[in-house]
């Protein structure tokens, strides 16, 4: 084998490439070869590696200013799963008559209240956006039931369409609801490190980038190996 065809060869395992022959042998009896073997091999790191830009070590300011974590309050949040519980069972024991009204009006009372509370987070949710989030599971399971138990009671002629049509403010409300979260989530998304047209991106740059005020390195091609053949 001529050393223009190992070096050939030599160039294509490198590129990683399918050799034509098989380089080794030759490798094993050529001094010349393995020493241009050995100034390509360092010559592709010098291409492809480059050291890291010196970082200053930021870990004490941001530990320092990073605030410790709170200790979960599992108390508070387990007084309120059980106050939540009582208030579902209250609520299925209206919604299936096991307990009585004592007073007509009082009951009248009682939706007010909730329709005021509603209009209340409605319009809090519209001077700040960022409480429509929390609003939205308590609001939307109010929608659900009351719109399936109004469409059993219109079916069993207990409710006339014009009653029906005071939901639709709450059912409005909700969809407004949404769209303000969905808005307020999407505001203020940080724009992207670096666009399309520059070349760069989020993530910096790729190993093979230049370091800054260095110029670009040429490509490893395989056709400039067999110029400098013995």
């Amino acid at each position: 084998m001529r050393c223009e065809e190992c070096r050939e060869a030599l160039s294509a395992r490198l590129d990683g490439e399918a050799e034509p022959v098989s380089p080794d042998a030759h490798l094993a009896s050529c001094a010349e070869c393995r020493e241009w073997s050995a100034g390509a091999e360092r010559l592709r790191r010098t291409m492809l590696l480059r050291p890291a830009p010196p970082v200053p070590d930021l870990t004490a300011a941001i530990l320092e200013r990073t605030p410790a974590p709170s200790g979960e309050r599992w108390g508070w949040r387990i007084a309120l799963a059980l106050v939540a519980i009582g208030q579902l069972g209250l609520a299925f024991a209206q919604l299936l008559g096991t307990t009585h009204a004592h007073d007509g009006v009082h009951l009248g009372h009682e939706s007010g209240a909730w329709n005021l509370a509603v209009g209340i987070g409605l319009l809090t949710a519209a001077a700040r956006p960022g409480t429509a989030g929390g609003q939205l599971p308590l609001l939307t399971g109010f929608v659900a039931v009351l719109l399936g138990l109004s469409a059993g009671d219109l079916a069993a002629g207990q409710v006339t369409l014009s009653r029906l049509a005071t939901h639709l403010l709450v059912v409005l409300g909700l969809a407004l609801l949404y769209a303000v979260h969905r808005g307020h989530r999407g505001h203020g998304t940080p724009l992207p490190a670096a666009t399309a047209d520059d070349g760069a991106t989020t993530s910096g740059s790729t190993v093979d980038d230049p370091a800054p005020g260095q110029p670009r390195p040429r490509p490893f091609r395989r056709q400039a190996h067999g110029r400098h053949a013995a």
